[in-house]
């Protein structure tokens, strides 16, 4: 069976073919089944799996997989139907039969069930439990023709090796996890998922359950846009009160059903739901779209333990439906009162009236939707699923995201960081605060606020973050019209001197640069333009201006690389709006695409943003606001910036000891079950595992040990800080707890005495360091966050960290790019380059600093907070002086193991894809 301290969850996960499979510890009551499987195996598979062909050692496998647990051992199954499909089972090896905390394995998959990947997938499985009971390497034992087993070793993304013995062969697998590893678990996961949503979004069939006789109803609205919409397969109605819905035959239940539809939409009562859904999963059914809202929390429990008991992919409950413009589906599975317009933009909301929102504001504008997808309350299919589909899909070229909830924020933001490197992805970050949030115990917990570690989430996957859905459509119009910018200088062009300043203050409140024109060019465009001109930029073409002079001024500054952009701002005048001499003729008529993009203001345009259409260069984006175009722009300008740098790594780390870290850790926990502040000596230990610089430091406990601690620190001459330290003190400096400056024996007796006196029985001791020599005073700190896991923290330190909030916010694990970005991002930043004259800190002691501590949290989930403030950066080296590290009882949660979620909970979205 399992080792019982390693015991992993029952999962569910998703093969190469889109089928659901449970992945568990195996069980005694199993035996019948594994038992059977290998029965059932041909005799070649025996054969290869067993070295020979005998009943006896498919008896054998069965008892020791289902056999009681022991230490050193486990066995995992994968059942699909209430059949055991698979298994894998490791066998800890004493360290002189192997390598150290080595085991061997074995796998077996089940006749009629190779090519779906279960072996591979109970093999990430075994090597997440493994490395959980401290195992490093796997070794195997297999026959040198069996070529499938060997593959699913070479494949798996760790390192192998092999070592031939004649007909034999050894192989060794190495379970450190590496970029390599990842990759490949997210091809495998890629494939999987994609496949799993064939059938929801290009269905061959579809069955409406409830579509109901009444005009108006939403069950007969969804048959009704299947209808008018469309539909390439087969459609199905569910009524048992009327023989035709809609024009479509209706049966009186999905048991009736001619065929097993490969979606089924359900508009019924919600005591319903439960009951048609199993009735849906017995007949076969491969996804569902629940429409129905206020399930009760046992019909929600149910409606889950069902899709996952039956392999159906879940979208809902509660949401307005799903639609797929691709020819091959012309799907329309919603009740939105307009079908949605062709398109290219895939697009995900969790809110139905967002949702309504972007379908017509897109099809307003002509950019229309690949597919849609409510995701109502997210009990399974989540944004993370579908920016995996729109990966896949040819047709789409932009992805919307509106999410409320983050169910697996580490997973989400690495499928979106590839993602975001082929396509724009956009969402809306509401800033929405933590109503009631507890005051914070540490500067790190203040400064990591919901909204930052949202942000912190989106920077770093290249996701562009708009404040409003208005402002998502408005970037979205100027990156489906036009190029990406490769800066952020922009030309302001108007034919009104007045909305061009307008313009042009616009654009550096959003961060761009208006530069002053090269006097060559400036000439040149005087020469296509009205006397009066002004060419500096803003260029102010005078109200006089022809189509021709406009479009050729555009065309010369889009053309000579001056600037990476160009606002053009236009003013309806009675010298020749609506004539041929209109300058808006000058960008719907040109004479091919442009280099650089082009973004119009129209100050009379009544709608916020509309595209223009070019027979030649394709469609401007107009704004009614210079505002709108000027953050527009910057949005696009930033991601172009993120696309263009290369992919970040994360560096590898000499000297760590994490499973010394993990021992201090779990010791602390053994005398303090509810976790705690660390003391001041396990702070220190626990940052020696990691290498992390501080100040030398002695711990006393009374006044005459602290006195004898200069003798170890330094020379009697040396001035020290005394620090009085008691469990769950934060602010020494506003508790009175510090005393600085103080140069020989008696002055720190004296000292302690004094804070002896003050403090009581409260103070446990206290720490002696050297004063640090003087430098930059910043704050480095991490917090775990239960959902998004650990953040780190940077910015300027000292006891104004929190009054000043300079602070920059990067998930962990950093990347050297992230570490670059947390460097350079607080306002504090000049100062570590050498502000003035002044000589640049350790930089590369900063980065190593920073990603340490990156690693420790990621090592240690039990880490709830970290605050190293202040960290002294100087050129000769960055130390931290004061330290505290708060501890709770949290098990490890790998993000990245294939599964699904395992247990719907009272919070709608909080689930395994994002």
């Amino acid at each position: 069976m399992t080792d019982t301290a390693h015991r992993p969850d029952t999962v569910h996960a998703l093969l190469a073919d889109g089928t659901t499979v449970e992945i568990r510890a195996a069980r005694p009551q199993d035996r019948d089944e594994v038992l059977r499987m290998h029965q059932e195996m041909s005799p070649e598979d025996l054969r290869l799996r067993f070295f020979a062909i005998s009943p006896r050692y498919a008896r054998a496998a069965a008892d020791r997989i289902c056999a009681p647990g022991h230490h050193g051992y486990q066995a995992l199954v994968a059942v699909a139907r209430e059949r055991v499909v698979g298994v894998a089972e490791y066998t800890a090896l004493p360290p002189s039969e192997g390598e150290p905390n080595s085991a061997d394995i074995a796998l077996a998959v089940a006749e009629g069930h190779h090519g779906q990947g279960i072996g591979t997938l109970l093999l990430e499985h075994l090597v997440h439990a493994a490395r959980d009971a401290g195992i490093s390497t796997f070794t195997a034992e297999a026959l040198a023709e069996n070529h499938a087993v060997l593959k699913v070793f070479a494949d798996l993304g760790l390192t192998t090796s092999r070592h031939f013995d004649g007909t034999d062969v050894r192989c060794t697998v190495h379970l450190e996890e590496q970029e390599r590893y990842l990759s490949a678990v997210d091809r495998r996961g890629r494939i999987a998922d994609v496949a799993s949503l064939r059938p929801l979004l290009r269905p061959r069939s579809v069955a409406v359950v409830g579509a109901g006789r009444r005009p108006g109803s939403v069950g007969r609205a969804v048959l009704g846009n299947l209808r008018s919409g469309g539909f390439r397969g087969a459609l199905y109605a569910v009524n048992p009160h009327a023989p035709v819905v809609e024009g479509t035959p209706a049966h009186p239940s999905v048991a009736a059903l001619p065929e097993a539809p490969d979606l089924a939409v359900l508009a019924v009562p919600a005591a319903a739901v439960p009951e048609v859904a199993e009735q849906c999963g017995v007949r076969g059914v491969r996804a569902l779209v629940v429409l129905t809202a206020g399930l009760d929390a046992g019909q929600a429990e149910a409606l889950f333990t069902t899709c996952r008991g039956h392999g159906m992919r879940l979208v809902g409950p509660n949401c307005l439906g799903i639609a797929d413009t691709a020819d091959e589906a012309r799907l329309n599975a919603t009740f939105a009162a307009h079908p949605p317009l062709p398109g290219c933009a895939g697009v995900a909301v969790q809110s139905g009236g967002v949702g309504i929102a972007l379908l017509e504001r897109f099809g307003s504008l002509g950019i229309g939707v690949s597919s849609f997808v409510s995701l109502g309350d997210k009990y399974d299919v989540s944004g993370n699923d579908l920016l995996q589909w729109w990966e896949a899909d040819p047709g789409t070229r932009l992805g919307v995201l509106h999410l409320e909830s983050f169910g697996n924020p580490r997973a989400f933001s690495r499928t979106a960081r590839r993602v975001a490197r082929t396509m724009p992805v956009l969402t809306v970050d509401a800033g929405r605060s933590e109503a009631g949030r507890r005051a914070a115990a540490s500067h790190t917990a203040a400064a990591a606020t919901p909204t930052m570690t949202r942000r912190a989430l989106f920077d770093q996957a290249g996701i562009i973050a708009t404040r409003s859905i208005a402002e998502l459509v408005d970037i979205a119009a100027l990156l489906y019209a036009q190029p990406m910018p490769q800066g952020a200088d922009v030309a302001v062009v108007s034919n009104a001197g007045g909305a061009g300043v307008l313009a042009a203050d616009a654009c550096t409140e959003a961060g761009l640069n208006v530069p002053v024109l090269d006097p060559a060019l400036a000439e040149e465009l005087g020469a296509l333009l009205p006397p009066g001109a002004a060419t500096t930029n803003p260029v102010d073409t005078t109200a006089a201006v022809t189509a021709d002079g406009m479009r050729g001024c555009v065309d010369r500054l889009a053309a000579h690389g001056a600037v990476d952009a160009l606002v053009v701002v236009l003013v309806p005048t009675a010298l020749a709006t609506g004539t041929e001499d209109d300058p808006l003729l000058a960008l719907t008529h040109t004479s091919g695409p442009r280099p650089r993009p082009v973004a119009a203001v129209l100050l009379d345009q009544e709608t916020p943003v509309r595209l223009l259409p070019s027979a030649d260069a394709g469609a401007v984006p107009s704004y009614a606001e210079p505002q709108s175009t000027a953050r527009a722009l910057a949005h696009a300008i930033r991601y172009a910036r993120w696309r263009a740098e290369p992919p970040g790594s994360i560096p590898p780390l000499s000297g760590i000891d994490p499973g010394g870290a993990t021992a201090t850790v779990e010791g602390f926990l053994t005398h303090h079950p509810g976790g705690g502040w660390l003391d001041p000596r396990d702070c220190a230990a626990l940052l020696d595992r990691y290498r992390i610089p501080q100040l030398p430091w002695a711990w006393a406990e009374d006044a005459d040990t602290a006195a004898a601690a200069l003798r170890h620190l330094a020379d009697e001459n040396t001035r020290v800080a005394l620090k009085a330290y008691w469990p769950g003190l934060v602010h020494k400096s506003d508790q009175g707890a510090l005393r600085l400056d103080l140069e020989g024996a008696d002055q720190v007796r004296h000292a302690y005495r004094e804070l002896r006196e003050r403090f009581g029985d409260r103070m446990t001791g206290a720490l002696v360091q050297p004063m640090a020599h003087r430098g930059t005073e910043l704050f480095a700190g991490v917090v775990q966050d239960e959902v998004f896991g650990p953040l780190v923290l940077f910015g300027l330190g000292g006891t104004a960290t929190d009054l000043l909030a300079d602070h920059a916010a990067r998930l962990a694990p950093l990347t050297d790019r992230d570490v670059h970005t947390l460097i350079t991002s607080p306002r504090c930043a000049p100062l570590l380059f050498g502000y003035r004259g002044g000589r640049a800190v350790d930089l590369e002691g900063l980065e190593q600093l920073l990603l340490r501590l990156s690693h420790m949290a990621c090592d240690l989930p039990q880490l709830a907070e970290a605050d190293l403030n202040p960290v002294v950066a100087r050129p000769d080296g960055v130390v931290a002086l004061d330290v505290r590290l708060r501890i709770l009882p949290r098990h490890a949660h790998d993000p990245y193991l294939r599964r699904l979620r395992a247990a719907r909970t009272a919070a709608p979205g909080l689930n395994q894809g994002g």
